[in-house]
C-alpha cells in the first residue's frame, strides 16, 4: 500500500490514490492512527500541578482527518439514500440540529399537556458515550442492521482497532 509519512509533502494525486487504496483494501493505515495528545488545562483557576486539572486534546494527521471525513460523507449518503436513519435523529445530519431536536421535544411535551396527559422529561449526558462502545458489537451492528460488508466493514474494523497515542 502507498504510505504517506507524517510531515512529508504529497501531491493531491498521491493523496487521492492513497485514500482510494485504503478504502478498496479495507484497511485504515496504521500511520494515520497515531494521535499526539496535548494536555490542556480545563480552567485557569485549577491547580496546574494536578493531573486531573487537564483534559486531553487528541491531534491526528490532516490526511487521517481527510480520510475520516471522506468515509463519513460516503456512509451518511448511503444511510440517507437507503432510508436507514431514524427520522428523529438530529445529530450529524444536514438540516437537523440540537435546536430542532429540542423544539420537537418541547412540542411533544406541550401537546401531551394540552391533551390532559402527563409528561416527563429525562435528560442524559452522553457526550463521551462513543468511548464506551464495544467495537465488536458496533461492527456486528454495522453488518446486520446497515448491510455493510466486505472491504467496507473491514475498513471500519481496521479503523477501530490498534490505535495509538503519545504525549
Amino acid at each position: 500500500m502507498l504510505l504517506i509519512e507524517a510531515g512529508q509533502y504529497c501531491s493531491p494525486k498521491n493523496v487521492t490514490k492513497a485514500l482510494s487504496m485504503s478504502l478498496a483494501a479495507g484497511c485504515f493505515p496504521s500511520v494515520f492512527k497515531e494521535a499526539f495528545i496535548t494536555p490542556v488545562i480545563k480552567n485557569l483557576d485549577l491547580d496546574a500541578a494536578q493531573v486531573s486539572s487537564y483534559r486531553p486534546i487528541s491531534n491526528l494527521s490532516v490526511i487521517s482527518k481527510l480520510l475520516e471525513r471522506l468515509v463519513t460523507k460516503q456512509l451518511t449518503d448511503y444511510l440517507q439514500s437507503a432510508d436507514l436513519l431514524p427520522s428523529l435523529q438530529s445529530g450529524f445530519r444536514p438540516g437537523h440540529s440540537m435546536e430542532t431536536a429540542a423544539l420537537r421535544v418541547l412540542s411533544d411535551i406541550l401537546g401531551a399537556v394540552d391533551s390532559g396527559d402527563n409528561a416527563a422529561l429525562v435528560l442524559l449526558d452522553l457526550s463521551a458515550a462513543f468511548d464506551t462502545v464495544d467495537h465488536a458489537i458496533l461492527c456486528r451492528h454495522l453488518q446486520v442492521s446497515y448491510g455493510l460488508g466486505g472491504p467496507v466493514l473491514e475498513w471500519f474494523r481496521s479503523y477501530l482497532y490498534r490505535q495509538s497515542q503519545y504525549v
